[in-house]
Formats: structure tokens, C-alpha cells, sequence
């Protein structure tokens, strides 16, 4: 049974729902929002709205060969996680022929596609040695941030605080061991051994169906074998001070491409001073995966020489761009696995300690102890000295915005791709045809609006106009949500989306019809329209709730098995009927209880309840059983 009516206090509800709107409309107005207030209006569009990019990736196997089904049905599963990991966006990833996978977002650069297609295979690796790139040329790849490695709160007391970036090491490293590099013993590299220049101009040979042995031998070959052996015998780069013709001597190596370069041994790499980053950026991802392999890369104009990994991507359990509260800084927090965690321990005490001396005078940082270097395909990311064993999680700090932490950990948490692609072709996508579709389904919307709201004055008088409010402060609702979840989670309103609002006009009509035909049945039982609206509440609310629960269940079960533009349909449809449920509760019914109370309510020719009550006075009162 239905509470007393005097017991109801209408004002509370009202209340509660105006401080979600003006909750919601402070978020809309200030969170995350720029430019003009105009401006913070604009939700955020599909790809068949307003445009966007689309990008083929090819993928690159070692042998030539086209990949097998299976991998390039996993790289697209790994790059559509990746593209959802930045939210709702209505992300199309497919594969197309044997060795293909089209990517489409809407509104992104091609920039942001490209980030997609990037392997992501993470290690950790000890920072050996350190020179400065001879070569004076930057990398070809987007500067890195420079950052830190800090245990996360949960970590052990045993770990320091932070961990802070290394100083800047000196120009050149010192002719010390090769840190467990062995190397062939070969004549001195004194400069005395010259290139001899070809007289012939020799077509150069095609290496992209080369195996890695076959590209070897024809970088030898290419080189020349003195040379070869001179730049195989270095233990370190050449002093210009002491051996000013070092850049001359070894030139050749400075016309070597990035897939020529990844071929060469580390060592060569590393102390051949007309190697440069620029080539160490320019070769293909995955040159230096080889976890079992020591490894040469850049950071800014340094050049590292990189230990084995000791620790891999796939100790890393998640990842996720956190806001660190204590500088306010974006970080990129990791949580290992159960062995991961043993080995990130490991690492960091051997670099704390300089376990053998591995690390190099050069290579320490401010506190003298060993740097660990975060490497993300062939890019080192971060070099942080370790300033103590960390035996927690940790995190990858650097210049990281909300963007760029989300991006990195979004590739860490959903792993590497087992093939490395090439970006093909890029696509600007024009949305002329979408623009059209959406103007009509905003009519249609508005068509469908105006007839319910025809339709229900006609029948329904006053009590239409609870029904117009209703609508109005759901479609408030809704419009307001779409705007706060587009800049939060990257939800994409597209046609499909529309569709899903329009439809979820009719369920909310539905509930309109079940509540005030149940309060029709309750006057035509004998009771006046004040006590009438409580009870016909309490005996359609539970329809209401079923009727609604059955369209969200409905929408939460398309929106798990779909994908595309029916994944933004099942999202829309869920979304407008749970606003819709918000409306009834905090609204409709003490907006209805309000009515009750007044002399209009009680007209038959204004309340819309015109022939029940004009046949409930007519009729005379019988004898019945008074309910409990």
C-alpha cells in the first residue's frame, strides 16, 4: 500500500534532481572544456558525421611472406583494444586481403592512427654506457620524455621515494671493457685503415626480402672487409681529441640505411661514431626485441649501449595514466605479475648496486648508480637512475599530458603486436553524406518529439504538460551526458546513436500511458484524483522498472556482442532510458503529486481525466472494503 499523500514531500526529489543538472552542467561548461561557451556545447561526432582519418596498415614479415591468418587476426583484436582503450569512439578496425588492417577514426589525425600501429614491445634494460651522438643529427622519431621510475605507494618501505632522472653523462665514454660484450679480436682501429672508394657504381642490392644473415653479409659486402674489421675491433667510441680523422675513417657507415643498421652487431652500433641516432631511429620496430641481445639506442643526442632485458612487457600485469597528486604530474603506473614483480626486484637492486660494474662511469647518474632504461620497440622512452630496490609497483614518469600517459599505457596494458606494419596509405574521410543523414534524423527526432507532445495535450490536457516537461529535462539530460562522456571516455555520438534516442522517445511514452492509465482505473474504482496518484504510483512504479530494466538488459546485451555503429546504438538506447528512469522518479511523480493538490487537477475539462471523473461523480457511491 501507498504511503499517506500528506506524508509525500515532492520538494526533495525536485530538489535532488536540480543539483544533477547543475552538477552535470558545471561539468559541461568547466571540465576539460575550451573556447567560447558555444563551444563547450558540441558533443563529440562520428566518423559518418563529421569526418575523420583512416589508415592502412601492411604488414612486414622478415621472409617477404604474407603473415598468417591467425597473427593478423590478433594484431587486429590488439590495435581495436588499443583504439577502445581511449574510450567510447566508435573505433572500425578491419582486415582487408591477406596482409592488411584499415583502421577508421572519427575526427583523429592521422597522427593518432599511426600510434595504433606501433608494435609496443616493451623492455627494461640497464643503461651500459653512454656517448654522445658524433653525428650532431636528432632522431627522426618524436623526442622522448625524460623521466623517472617511482615506486607507487603500495610499495615496499624499502624502496626510495622517487627516483630521479640521471645527469647529463660526458661527451665521450672512456676505452674501458666491452660489459660483457665479447668481441672479436681483430687489428688496432687507429685510424690507419682506410676505405677504399669504389670506381664502379654498384646498383645496390634489394634487402627487403633478405633474411637478417643475408642483409649481414651484404652490409659487410658493402663495407668492405678492413673496414669491417677496424669497426669490429673498437672497444670503445674513438676520442676525437686523440684520433681527429675517426669521422673520415669510418664515413661509409654514415650511408648505411636504418634496416642496414639494425643488422649490425651492438658493439658496432655503439662505438662507430658516424652511426647516429637518426639511423638508430630509422630502423624497423622489433630490431632490437631480442630480450637475450644487448642493444643500442637514443635518447635525445645520447646514445646508450643497453644490457640484456631483464624484464619484458609481459611481466607487466596493467598499466594505466594516473595523475600523480604529489606534483601533479601525468605518470604511466605499472603493476607486474607475480614473477614480473621478482624481476623488476632484481634489476633494480643490480642497478643500485652496480652489481660487477657493469654500468660505466658514464653511464651513472647523480647518486652513482646504474640507470634503467625503459624501451618501447626501439625508442627509449625513460632512463631514470634507480635509487633503490624497488620491490613495489612502479611508475614511468616523463612529459606525459592526460593523452599521451593513456596512449603509452593503453599499448602497455593490452600488449605487442605480433607483426610490425608499415602505414600505407592515409585517408582523410569527408562527411557530406553524413551531415545530410544527421539533419534528418534530427528532424525525424523532432517530428517524433512534437507528435508525442501533440498527442498527449489532446488526450491527456494537463497532464500533457507533465509529460512535455519530462521530455524536455530528459532530452537535457541526454544532451548534457553525451557532451561530459565524449570529453571523458571518448563516446562517439553517431547515426546509430540517433537512431537509439529516437527510439528511446517510445519508451519513455510507454511509462507516460502506464501511469496515467493506472491513475484512470484508480478513479474509476471510487477514489478521488488527490489519493488516486499515490497509489496508481505505487502500482505502475514496478511496471515502469520492468518494462525499463528489460530495454537496458536488452541494450547492455548489443552492446557486449556488437560492434561498430550498433555497439553506439546500444549505448545510446541504454543511456536515454536510464536518464529516463531518473526523470520519472525525481520528476514525474512529485510533479504529479504537486497537481493533485490544486483545483485544476480536479476538472474534468483541465486535468485530462475528463470522462473517468465526470462518470465517478455520477455514479453513486457503494459499499466497499476500505484497503490496508
Amino acid at each position: 500500500m501507498a504511503p499517506p499523500q500528506g506524508q509525500m514531500r515532492p520538494g526533495r526529489q525536485l530538489a535532488v534532481l536540480g543539483l544533477i543538472f547543475v552538477v552535470l552542467y558545471l561539468l559541461v561548461f568547466f571540465a576539460g572544456a575550451s573556447g567560447s561557451f558555444a563551444d563547450r556545447l558540441h558533443p563529440r561526432l562520428g566518423l559518418d558525421l563529421i569526418g575523420g582519418s583512416r589508415v592502412t596498415y601492411t604488414a612486414k614479415t622478415l621472409t617477404g611472406k604474407d603473415p598468417s591468418a591467425e597473427s593478423l587476426e590478433e594484431a587486429r583484436r590488439i590495435i581495436e583494444s588499443r583504439a577502445n582503450g581511449y574510450g567510447v569512439s566508435e573505433a572500425e578496425v578491419v582486415t582487408e586481403g591477406n596482409n592488411h588492417i584499415v583502421v577508421s577514426l572519427a575526427g583523429e589525425s592521422s597522427d593518432a592512427l599511426a600510434e595504433l600501429g606501433q608494435q609496443a614491445e616493451l623492455r627494461f634494460r640497464k643503461v651500459l654506457k653512454v656517448t654522445t651522438d658524433s653525428g650532431a643529427i636528432a632522431p627522426a622519431a618524436t623526442p622522448t620524455p625524460s623521466g623517472s621510475a617511482t615506486p607507487s605507494p603500495g610499495a615496499s618501505a624499502s624502496a626510495s621515494p622517487a627516483a630521479k632522472p640521471a645527469g647529463t653523462p660526458s661527451a665521450s665514454a672512456s676505452p674501458g671493457g666491452q660489459g660483457g660484450m665479447a668481441a672479436t679480436p681483430t687489428p688496432s682501429a687507429s685510424g690507419a685503415v682506410t676505405p677504399t672508394p669504389s670506381t664502379s657504381a654498384t646498383p645496390e642490392p634489394d634487402t627487403s626480402q633478405m633474411t637478417r644473415e643475408e642483409r649481414l653479409a651484404a652490409v659487410q659486402a658493402k663495407i668492405g672487409p678492413q673496414l669491417w674489421a677496424a669497426a669490429n675491433g673498437l672497444q670503445a667510441p674513438p676520442d676525437a681529441s686523440t684520433d681527429p680523422t675517426a669521422a673520415t675513417t669510418y664515413a661509409k657507415f654514415a650511408t648505411l640505411k636504418g634496416d642496414e643498421v639494425a643488422v649490425l652487431p651492438p658493439n658496432i652500433q655503439f662505438n662507430v661514431p658516424t652511426i647516429t641516432c637518426a639511423q638508430l631511429a630509422d630502423r624497423e620496430p622489433g630490431s632490437i626485441a631480442d630480450v637475450k641481445q644487448q642493444a643500442v639506442s637514443c635518447e635525445g643526442a645520447q646514445k646508450y649501449l643497453l644490457d640484456v632485458a631483464k624484464v619484458e612487457g609481459t611481466d607487466v600485469s596493467d598499466a594505466d595514466g594516473v595523475l600523480d597528486t604529489q606534483n601533479g604530474e601525468w605518470v604511466v603506473s605499472l603493476d607486474f605479475t607475480g614473477s614480473g614483480q621478482k624481476k623488476w626486484t632484481d634489476l633494480t637492486r643490480e642497478a643500485y648496486e652496480n652489481t660487477g660494474g657493469a654500468c660505466e662511469q658514464t653511464a651513472l647518474g647523480d647518486q652513482s648508480r646504474c640507470r634503467v632504461a625503459v624501451v618501447l620497440d626501439n625508442e627509449v622512452i625513460s632512463s631514470p637512475e634507480i635509487q633503490g630496490v624497488l620491490t613495489g609497483n612502479s611508475q614511468i614518469t616523463g612529459d606525459f599530458n592526460s593523452k599521451s600517459a593513456n596512449e603509452l599505457a593503453s599499448k602497455l596494458r593490452y600488449g605487442a603486436l605480433p607483426l610490425t606494419f608499415d602505414q600505407s596509405e592515409v585517408q582523410n574521410v569527408t562527411a557530406t553524406l553524413g551531415t545530410e543523414y544527421l539533419k534528418a534524423g534530427l528532424l525525424a527526432a523532432g517530428i517524433g518529439m512534437l507528435l508525442v507532445i501533440i498527442y498527449s495535450f489532446f488526450y491527456y490536457r494537463l497532464l500533457g504538460t507533465v509529460i512535455f516537461l519530462s521530455l524536455v529535462l530528459s532530452g537535457l539530460l541526454v544532451f548534457g551526458a553525451l557532451i561530459v562522456l565524449g570529453r571523458q571516455i571518448g563516446f562517439t555520438l553517431n547515426l546509430a546513436g540517433i537512431a537509439g534516442f529516437i527510439v528511446s522517445l517510445g519508451v519513455a511514452a510507454d511509462s507516460f500511458v502506464i501511469y496515467f492509465e493506472r491513475l484512470k482505473d484508480e478513479i474509476r474504482e471510487g477514489r478521488s484524483p488527490r489519493s488516486a496518484v499515490p497509489r496508481a504510483w505505487a502500482r505502475a512504479r514496478r511496471t515502469i522498472i520492468s518494462a525499463n530494466a528489460v530495454t537496458i538488459m536488452a541494450a547492455v546485451i548489443l552492446y557486449l556482442v556488437s560492434v561498430g555503429p550498433v555497439k553506439g546504438f546500444a549505448f545510446a538506447l541504454g543511456l536515454a532510458t536510464i536518464l529516463d528512469l531518473v526523470v520519472v522518479f525525481l520528476f514525474r511523480h512529485p510533479i504529479m503529486t504537486m497537481f493533485a493538490r490544486t483545483k485544476a487537477f480536479l476538472s474534468p475539462r483541465v486535468s485530462g481525466l475528463g470522462r473517468v471523473l465526470e462518470k465517478s461523480d455520477d455514479t453513486p457511491s457503494k459499499p466497499r472494503v476500505k484497503e490496508a
